[in-house]
């Protein structure tokens, strides 16, 4: 295991595990982007990348900066639109869809509208784009995001894209293909959701985190594992190829 690496490293790196080969996965840019192409290059070659764009199985030589970068054009088997990527999501089709947002409660419902009332917002930010989508009909979604009280909150001002709804059966009766959030990757841990009450709980810690740091920066009494874990840590060459081949400039990857 590495010894070097930082928090956005390990981000990336623990959602990256979160890809089986052969998955479907959409991606964005970004987070996303890094760690979709962490696992094609590493324990998911057959793993199938769709854009918002329409590049479908694609595996860009070169970092795109957008999900409509020409770079995904050369050896994608298909080029379409926005039509066609997410027709795939309404369809059930896709295995794994990533998100973020403003705010995330704990039940995973996300919010990327407004701020405040919605008629009168403090901040009002560019809405759903895909993410409604991608959580309604993704099969699994994994959730990227910085941990903050202001951003773990115990209800979202305004439900953009829908996690667990009000927990328990609240998002089956409604009919979603998609089965919801699979698990957050924050800066200080791994959260994931109870199978009964779909309530978010900590799973593990990443190395420096405290269960006291999870808690303050977290609007509810959020629940932590019985068995609670530290969270895996990257690879040597994990970080080889994060810094190397897929963004050594820098780009979405600070340094420490």
């Amino acid at each position: 295991m590495s010894e070097d690496f930082t928090l956005q490293e390990l981000q990336t790196v623990i959602a990256a595990r979160e890809i089986k080969n052969g998955d479907m996965v959409l991606i964005g840019t970004g987070l996303p982007l890094l760690a979709a192409r962490l696992a094609q290059m590493t324990h998911a070659p057959d793993m199938v990348s769709i854009y918002e764009s329409g590049a479908i199985d694609t595996k860009p030589k070169i970092l795109p900066l957008s999900i409509s970068e020409t770079c995904l054009i050369p050896g994608a088997a298909m080029v379409g639109g926005l039509l066609e990527a997410l027709g795939l999501v309404h369809a059930g089709d896709l295995d794994i869809g990533f998100l973020g947002g403003a705010q995330i409660d704990m039940y995973g419902n996300l919010n990327s509208h407004v701020i405040g009332d919605y008629h009168n917002p403090t901040v009002r930010f560019a809405g759903s784009g895909g993410a409604n989508d991608i959580a309604s009909g993704c099969q699994r979604t994994i959730i990227i995001m910085p941990h903050t009280k202001r951003r773990f909150v115990k209800k979202v001002d305004f439900i953009t894209t829908p996690g667990y709804l009000t927990g328990r059966d609240s998002r089956d009766r409604l009919g979603f293909p998609g089965k919801g959030p699979a698990l957050v990757v924050s800066n200080l841990g791994v959260m994931r959701f109870e199978p009964e009450s779909k309530e978010m709980y900590v799973e593990s810690l990443h190395p420096g985190a405290s269960i006291d740091q999870i808690k303050e920066n977290t609007d509810w009494d959020i629940k932590i594992a019985d068995q609670l874990k530290e969270s895996t840590l990257p690879t040597v060459e994990e970080i080889r190829i994060l810094r190397h081949e897929l963004d050594p400039d820098r780009l979405f990857l600070r340094e420490k």
